[in-house]
């Protein structure tokens, strides 16, 4: 049926204005449909127990919809690892997809979800999470893609360009939203060089991906509410960077005051009709607000509807099937590109010609014993607003089976004397969502309470009774939220730490694979063993993944998306309980640097199981060209990373500046280019209102990770280009 939503679409499609069109359909709303655009289309207690009760994995949630006029609104799904309101494909977490360092991955990723986004009922999605990795101690870290801003931000623009062929992408939490047990209550402090040049630019590369709307985040800014705060709202997002979609709130607590969350540029308050219901009838009627007040906003978010439902009409949507064979192979794909290999060492004894651990031989090695209670497990991740669920998983103890044969591979305690005997043992270990991932917990604090509506008259329904696990206790399938929060400690519990070192005592053939979203650091006990991997939260085909690589049918492709340390007194100050926190430069891989550690791992840094020539490096024209040759025996893959430094700044790090991926077959010679974006040594000039790249000196260097350092030149100044071959 036409109404006057699909005839604006239509003229749109044929050369319309979306924004003319939108501000017609706004000037023939209501007074009451205008302010009913400005949250979510849900009342708030019957919405909160669904919540509660499994509905935020059961289907969409609607907002801004006008019915009249047949604006349809959002109807948003959460992410970012699958669709989280249906059985799904359920992909390897983003940081783990970080570790693949291939943007054109996660651009397909971001496409297969997408579709089933769109398959199954929902248009709009919070899925792409960019908030930087600062410390590895953050309990949603597995959520966003590592601790460089450029690298996060080309990572973050992929997936939304993936993403927004079929639905319209959310990039969150805007702003510094990088703790989770405090998120509600902390007061981040930071200058605004440090605020520019470090913790937007990856929000900066999604908006200039064409994003079409932006989550703002729970925790404070400089003394400002990020969801009221029209310097980020406005000055930023608007004013700098010229953002055009629209702006919602994190979920129930996500804005403060009703006023100035409007005047300050928040448009969908999420997912109830909640503050804005109740608050906006007195501003209206005392005059605080007027109509002018809150058409902007509803002006934003019927452009941004316009824009993207016109797009859909001449792109029909693709037939998928959800789950299906073609996205099952996808995140078996994305699971072995993320695999970091950090340690391949000949077993202890084995002779000085002795050939790495790893890959195995399937049809030479006989029994393969498998430790760890992790083994057996679906170990998919964060079980807060990020869970999704597959029709179906392969743990690493099926995928094992299902590469080696059920006959030699077999799940023992680690005192079963089989593990002394067998010519491979893998040990298992890691995380789970009740160790890291969204905070979910026990009661809400006085002051957030007294944001809820005042309960109805009539009785409430609780959500069902929850055992100790947090499941629901009717027996169905576990769609409860998980305790989650922040991680107060880096290594592997005692008990798996225990386990690693009995084993490593009496077979030197081990392989210790690492589940989990973050750094894990393994300096206590990596050299007991002879192989290390991070497989991460490695979605529904990481057993599989894991299988192929250990057997050298694939190779680990993934590479480090943060530097690991040896000690967590190498990491910035963490306190998860933090009321306040002062956020400055220095974290991660710059840190160690300033401070002069070795790292155990570097950023970036990992191992592949071929043999590569650098066969030159040529830094010239603003990109690097860097020629790489397979003197191996079977394909392999490297990770090109491009460093820069100010000469003349030691108050500045060394940042990543581009880097690329090359595969090779045996015998295979390729040249891969990267371009040198010299605006990630840029310094926030605000009467320019732009981050703006460095005029003196720069060193550029080219290497596989961010220690090593294969051949290096200079950028004399502003206007030069840089030139040297190595």
């Amino acid at each position: 049926m036409s109404t006057p939503f699909s005839q604006a679409v239509d003229r749109i499609v044929g050369g319309g204005d979306p924004t003319i069109e939108a501000a017609a359909l706004v000037e023939a709303m209501t007074d009451a449909e205008v302010a009913d655009c400005l949250d979510g289309d849900t009342d708030f207690w019957p919405g909160l127990i669904d919540m509660t009760s499994g509905g935020y994995h059961a289907h969409p949630w609607p907002g801004a919809a006008v019915e009249r006029l047949g604006v349809p609104g959002i109807r948003f799904s959460d992410g970012p690892r699958g669709v989280v309101s249906a059985p799904a494909t359920c992909f390897p977490v983003s940081m783990a997809r970080g570790a693949s360092f291939d943007p054109e991955l996660e651009r397909e990723i971001g496409l297969a979800i997408g579709r089933e986004l769109r398959a199954t009922g929902s248009d709009f999605t919070g899925a792409v999470c960019v908030n930087l990795l600062r410390h590895p101690g953050w309990g949603r870290a597995q959520e966003t893609y590592g601790e460089d801003p450029l690298h996060v931000g080309r990572f973050g623009a992929a997936f939304t360009a993936g993403l927004q062929a079929s639905v319209i992408a959310c990039v969150k939490h805007f702003a510094c939203n990088s703790m989770e047990e405090a998120r509600f209550s902390v007061d981040v402090t930071i200058d605004d060089d440090v605020l520019h040049e470090v913790y937007l630019p990856h929000f900066k590369a999604c908006i200039d991906a064409g994003v079409g709307s932006v989550m703002s985040a729970y925790n404070a800014l400089n003394g400002e509410w990020c969801g009221d705060s029209a310097p980020l709202l406005t000055g930023v997002l608007r004013d700098d960077w010229g953002f055009d979609g629209f702006v919602i709130s994190d979920f129930i607590f996500g804005m403060r005051d009703v006023e100035a969350s409007i005047r300050g540029g928040l448009d969908i308050e999420m997912p109830f009709r909640q503050q804005r219901a109740l608050a906006l009838p007195g501003l209206l009627a005392g005059g605080r607000l007027t109509r002018a007040d809150l058409e902007p906003s509803v002006r934003r978010i019927v452009a941004t509807l316009l824009r993207f439902h016109a797009r859909w009409i001449s792109e029909p949507p693709v037939d998928v099937i959800v789950a299906g064979p073609e996205h099952r192979a996808l995140a078996r794909r994305a699971a072995i590109e993320s695999m970091v290999l950090t340690r391949n060492e000949p077993p202890a004894g084995a002779g000085i010609d002795a050939p790495p651990l790893l890959p195995v031989d399937p049809v030479a090695v006989g029994s393969i014993v498998v430790v760890g209670a992790l083994a057996p497990v679906a170990n998919l991740g964060d079980g807060g607003s990020s869970n999704v669920f597959p029709p179906s998983t392969v743990t690493p103890l099926d995928g094992l089976r299902a590469r080696f044969g059920a006959d030699r591979v077999v799940h023992v305690d680690p005192d079963d004397p089989r593990v002394a005997t067998a010519d491979l043992v893998v040990a298992v270990v890691g995380y789970t969502k009740d160790d890291e991932g969204e905070f979910i917990g026990d009661g809400v604090p006085e002051e957030l309470l007294a944001m809820f509506p005042p309960a109805p008259a009539e009785r409430v329904a609780s959500p069902p009774p929850t055992d100790s696990s947090g499941a629901a206790s009717d027996g169905g399938e576990d769609r409860s939220l998980a305790p989650g929060g922040d991680r107060r400690r880096l290594r592997l519990s005692e008990g798996d730490e225990a386990m690693i070192g009995a084993v490593a005592e009496v077979n030197p053939r081990t392989v210790v694979a690492m589940q989990g979203g973050s750094m894990i650091i393994t300096a206590p006990w990596r050299d007991r063993v002879a192989a290390v991997l991070y497989t991460w939260y490695s979605g529904m085909e990481g057993g599989d993944a894991l299988g192929a690589v250990l057997a050298g049918d694939e190779e680990p492709g993934g590479r480090l998306p943060f530097v690991e340390v040896a000690d967590p007194h190498h990491l910035p100050d963490w306190d998860p309980d933090a009321a306040a926190v002062v956020y400055d430069r220095w974290h991660g891989q710059w840190l160690v640097d300033r401070d002069g550690h070795e790292p155990t791992t570097p950023f970036g840094g990992g191992l592949g199981y071929g043999d590569l020539d650098w066969v030159s490096v040529d830094v010239r024209d603003g990109h690097v060209r860097v020629t790489l040759r397979n003197v191996g025996d079977r394909p392999t893959k490297e990770v090109v990373q491009v460093y820069g430094s100010e000469v003349d700044r030691n108050d500045r790090p060394r940042r990543l500046l581009g880097f690329g991926v090359a595969r090779l077959d045996p015998d295979e010679t390729r040249t891969v280019e990267i371009a040198i974006d010299l605006s990630a040594l840029g310094s926030w000039q605000p009467g320019a209102g732009a981050v703006v790249p460095p005029t003196g000196p720069v060193t550029i260097e080219v290497g596989p990770d961010a220690r090593t350092v294969m051949a290096e030149a200079r950028l004399e100044g502003a206007g030069d280009r840089p030139r040297g071959v190595a």
